[in-house]
C-alpha cells in the first residue's frame, strides 16, 4: 500500500498529521505496485462493489421513503460505503459488531433485511432485529456509548477466550469522528488498552459532526491521540474499499492473535445531510462537496473492474437487476411496518405485567374503544 499523497489528487486534510492515509486504489482505480503482494481477487472486487452498490440503492430508496413521509428519519452512509463494506467483510461471521446509526451498509453485508433495518426509523420498535442473530448489534444514537458497551462485551470475550482457547472471537465497533470527542469514546480507549480488551475501534472520520468540522473538534488526529492510551493505530483512505478490507483484515489478525487493541480511523466523507433533518449547504462549500464526488468509492472500483476485465455487461445487468428488486424490497417492506398497539408498551415493561400497569393498560383500552 501507499500514502495517499502519491495520488493522483493528493488527499490532504487540514490537521490530520504528518503520515498520509494508507492506499491501495487510487481515485483513477488503479492497484498500486505496492497492492501485487494483497490477495485481491477478482471475486472479492466483484463482492466489495456489489455490496456498495445494493448498500446505496438501499440508502436512496431510504432517503425518499422519509421524504414522502413514511420515515420519521435517516441517516444517510452514501459516501461512507467503502469504509463500512471493506471493513466488515475483513471479519469473520463469528466476530461481534456494535454500530453507530449510519452503518446500513455493513447491517446488509450481515444479512439484515430492508424491514429490519427501517423498523427503528418508521418509529414501530426500539430495535428492529436480534442482535443475536446476526452477531450485530442495534443502532446507537447516543453518542459513543457503543464503544463502553463494546469494550465490556470484548472483555467477556477475553474471559470465554481464556475458558476455551479454541474460541477465537473479536468484537468491531463503529463510531464517528464527532463521537471521538465524547468522554465515553475516551474511557472506552483507555480501559480497553488497559485490559487488552479483543477489539478494533473503526473511526469513519467523515470531517463534520453535524455542522463541526474536525479541525474544530481536535487538535491532535484521532489516531495519534489513540496511540496515547495504548491502541494500535492505522489511518486508511476510507474510500478506498480494497485499502479499507486489507487494513481491517491486518488489524483483525493481531487482535485475534492476542495483540493490543486497534483503532483504525478511515477518512472518508458523508455526501449528504448529517440526516434528512440537516441542510449541509448552510456550512459546507460546494467545491468541497465535488471534490469529494471525485472520489465516490463505488465509481472507483468500477474502474478497476472495466480496466481488469473483471466484469462484464452481464455482471453489470444482473447487478441492476438486484438494486432494482431490493428498493422494491425496501418499498413494500417500509409500508408494511405497522406501529405496535399501545397497550403493548404497559406489557412489556416488565418482564410480567405488575397490576398496576395491567390496570392502566385495562383503563386505556376502555378509553380508546370509548371512541370507536
Amino acid at each position: 500500500m501507499t500514502d495517499l499523497a502519491d495520488a493522483p489528487d493528493g488527499l490532504a486534510l487540514a490537521g490530520m498529521s504528518s503520515s498520509a492515509p494508507l492506499q491501495v486504489l487510487d481515485t483513477d482505480g488503479c492497484l498500486h505496485e505496492s497492492a501485487r503482494g494483497i490477495d485481491f481477487t477478482p471475486s472479492l472486487v466483484r463482492r466489495l462493489h456489489r455490496d456498495m452498490v445494493l448498500a446505496r440503492r438501499l440508502d436512496q430508496e431510504a432517503y425518499h421513503l422519509q421524504r414522502q413521509g413514511e420515515l420519521g428519519l435517516w441517516l444517510s452512509c452514501q459516501g461512507q460505503e467503502a469504509a463500512q463494506v471493506g471493513s466488515i467483510r475483513a471479519m469473520k461471521a463469528t466476530d461481534y459488531v456494535f454500530p453507530s446509526y449510519r452503518e446500513h451498509a455493513a447491517a446488509l453485508c450481515r444479512g439484515i433485511s430492508p424491514a429490519e433495518l427501517l423498523t427503528q426509523w418508521r418509529g414501530t420498535a426500539h430495535g428492529g432485529w436480534n442482535p443475536a442473530d446476526y452477531r450485530f448489534h442495534i443502532s446507537s444514537l447516543v453518542l459513543a456509548t457503543q464503544l463502553l458497551h463494546a469494550t465490556g462485551y470484548a472483555l467477556g470475550v477475553a474471559a470465554d477466550r481464556r475458558r476455551d482457547p479454541s474460541l477465537d472471537e473479536i468484537v468491531l465497533c463503529y463510531f464517528g469522528d464527532g463521537s471521538a470527542s465524547q468522554g465515553d469514546a475516551n474511557e472506552a480507549f483507555n480501559w480497553a488498552a488497559v485490559t487488552n480488551a479483543p477489539l478494533v475501534f473503526f473511526c469513519q472520520n467523515n470531517q463534520w459532526a453535524i455542522s463541526t468540522p474536525a479541525t474544530a473538534q481536535s487538535r491532535t488526529p484521532l489516531h495519534l491521540r489513540a496511540r496515547g492510551f495504548g491502541l494500535t493505530t492505522t489511518l486508511v483512505d476510507g474510500n478506498d474499499a480494497l485499502a479499507v478490507y486489507a487494513a481491517t483484515l491486518a488489524a483483525a489478525d493481531r487482535v485475534r492473535a492476542g495483540g493490543p487493541p486497534e483503532l483504525i480511523e478511515a477518512i472518508t466523507y458523508r455526501l449528504g445531510g448529517h440526516s434528512t433533518s440537516d441542510d449541509p449547504k448552510r456550512y459546507r462549500d460546494a467545491d468541497e462537496v465535488t471534490l469529494w464526488e471525485r472520489r465516490d468509492p463505488v465509481r472507483r472500483v468500477e474502474r478497476l473492474l472495466d480496466t481488469r476485465g473483471w466484469a462484464n455487461a452481464d455482471y453489470y445487468s444482473a447487478l441492476e437487476g438486484e438494486a432494482a428488486a431490493l428498493a422494491e424490497t425496501t418499498r413494500a417492506a417500509c409500508r408494511a411496518l405497522e406501529a405496535p398497539a399501545l397497550e403493548d408498551t404497559f406489557r412489556n415493561t416488565f418482564a410480567n405485567e405488575t397490576a398496576s400497569l395491567r390496570a392502566e393498560r385495562e383503563h386505556y383500552s376502555a378509553w380508546r374503544q370509548s371512541f370507536a
